[in-house]
């Protein structure tokens, strides 16, 4: 059995890469295996990047653990990537590393830690609540297919302030704690201000749905990005949208159609778009005519402010 004093934590290398490689590999093989030593190298932070740590847990040799801290703004920290070698399960890894997070956040001013985590891991939900996170939403993704010709009943423009107006007294702001996905870091989310949207209709995209009696529905591009299939061996492009918000389902037929031209003015192969993890939100999606992923993902948070 391990003591916690021989677990050591400290910064994570590109030379931890075959420790790494050698428990993630055999994780989840019946949801298809881990991603972790897919991306180990380019997941790792640079040599002076201040807003972003990763800390592995190591037993002499063995790599016992490992997990990424990242500063997303200013008060809000997200940790990711949280693998326990299950030779070391139950001793103490998770807490540890943890600690380790929180000490290194709460240095750089985080108020607030958070992390995701698919619903289906129980184990890593029952360890998240163990180590002090409380339950703060729940989303899913709705997939709705490019389409250049894509059309819906109102009109959608690219108005910032329109889709914050929105925004901030929406069902969808008050399920997701005003949560949507970070335009920075992938599978990560953050408090949406109105200078996010400002900047991202500059860099991306924003949209606002015009209804009947004012604006009725928003969502934003936060990103695009290359996927490949590791069992075909095939490329896709996917858009990415960080929030979609409505008032009905005619807005929401509205605002997925200017997502589909959209992605196809990009040349995407694939969409998806945040949406929160409601009846009404799924079955709107839905009866709009989106696919709608599987399984929802889960959002926990800490408190760091007396950490």
């Amino acid at each position: 059995m391990t003591h916690t004093t021989d677990i050591e934590i400290r910064r994570a290398t590109h030379d931890d890469y075959d420790g790494v490689a050698d428990f993630t590999t055999q994780l989840w093989e019946d949801r298809g295996g881990d991603y972790l030593h897919h991306v180990y190298h380019d997941w790792l932070e640079d040599e002076g990047d201040e807003r972003k740590r990763t800390f592995l847990a190591s037993v002499g040799d063995d790599v016992a653990g490992i997990v990424q801290a990242v500063m997303l703004s200013t008060d809000e920290a997200w940790f990711q990537g949280m693998r326990v070698n299950p030779d070391y399960q139950r001793q103490g890894v998770s807490r540890r590393l943890n600690e380790a997070c929180f000490d290194w956040a709460a240095d750089r001013g985080a108020t607030v830690g958070r992390l995701m985590t698919f619903s289906w891991n129980v184990a890593a939900l029952g360890a998240a609540r163990a180590g002090g996170f409380e339950p703060e939403t729940e989303f899913r993704f709705a997939h709705p297919d490019p389409d250049p010709n894509a059309d819906g009943p109102h009109t959608v423009t690219a108005d910032p302030a329109a889709a914050w107006r929105f925004w901030t007294a929406s069902d969808a702001r008050a399920h997701l704690r005003g949560l949507t996905l970070d335009a920075n870091e992938s599978w990560a989310m953050a408090e949406l201000t109105r200078n996010d949207l400002e900047a991202l209709a500059d860099e991306t995209a924003v949209f606002a749905v015009e209804g009947e009696r004012g604006v009725s529905g928003m969502a934003y591009r936060s990103r695009e990005y290359e996927r490949t299939d590791d069992e075909t061996g095939e490329s896709a492009t996917w858009a990415e949208y960080g929030v979609g918000a409505w008032a009905d389902v005619p807005s929401a037929k509205s605002l997925f159609a200017a997502i589909a031209r959209d992605a196809a003015d990009l040349g995407a192969d694939e969409i998806r778009v945040l949406i929160p993890e409601t009846v009404r939100a799924v079955s709107d999606a839905s009866f709009a005519g989106a696919k709608i992923s599987d399984e929802p993902d889960f959002v926990l948070g800490i408190d760091l402010t007396g950490w």
